[in-house]
């Protein structure tokens, strides 16, 4: 689990993350609430990169470029995430202890901490079949999608087949500033 800036910049992140963990809420709900991600960043004019987690959720990277402080990157998330739970209070939560949550889906914008990691895409997760945390493209993120699709049988394949999806989030970044004015 990578760090989510470099050695050159470690106080400034290359990207926020908005980590959706199910809690003992179904995928399909996972997968509602990265479509609400999306829709918030598409009106903002926001590039978003979702992948599977390889375990049981959905991370969808939003690329910083360093320009911000891991503080700014969190309050962004927690943003994003506070919109999302607006949008679906029957499924999802914001509250940080698993009891409070009351098994909803955990919308987890505090993963964007210096000493915060998630499992980097490509990573192979300790599962049954050796799920993958795989890179998608908006397009699958849709009913239907299962964190098993991914595994160490197939993801090489995928990768050779359609490239590296994922390299533009360590690229330019968005500019806060302007979301802020909007």
């Amino acid at each position: 689990n990578p760090w989510h800036s470099r050695v050159e910049s470690e106080d400034y992140p290359d990207y926020c993350i908005i980590d959706l963990d199910p809690g003992e809420t179904k995928f399909a709900k996972v997968i509602d609430a990265a479509n609400i991600v999306k829709d918030i960043l598409d009106n903002w004019g926001i590039k978003g990169y979702p992948k599977t987690s390889g375990s049981t959720g959905i991370h969808i990277y939003i690329p910083l470029g360093a320009k911000y402080t891991y503080d700014q990157s969190k309050e962004f998330a927690r943003v994003i995430a506070t919109l999302v739970q607006q949008e679906m209070p029957r499924y999802t939560s914001i509250e940080r202890t698993v009891k409070s949550r009351k098994g909803k889906m955990y919308i987890d914008f505090l993963q964007n901490r210096s000493h915060a990691t998630v499992a980097a895409p490509y990573s192979l997760r300790p599962k049954p079949d050796a799920t993958v945390s795989m890179p998608l493209d908006w397009s699958e993120v849709k009913q239907g999608l299962k964190i098993a699709d991914f595994t160490i049988f197939n993801a090489l394949e995928r990768v050779e087949a359609i490239g590296d999806i994922f390299k533009p989030v360590l690229g330019k970044g968005i500019n806060l500033n302007k979301i802020v004015n909007i």
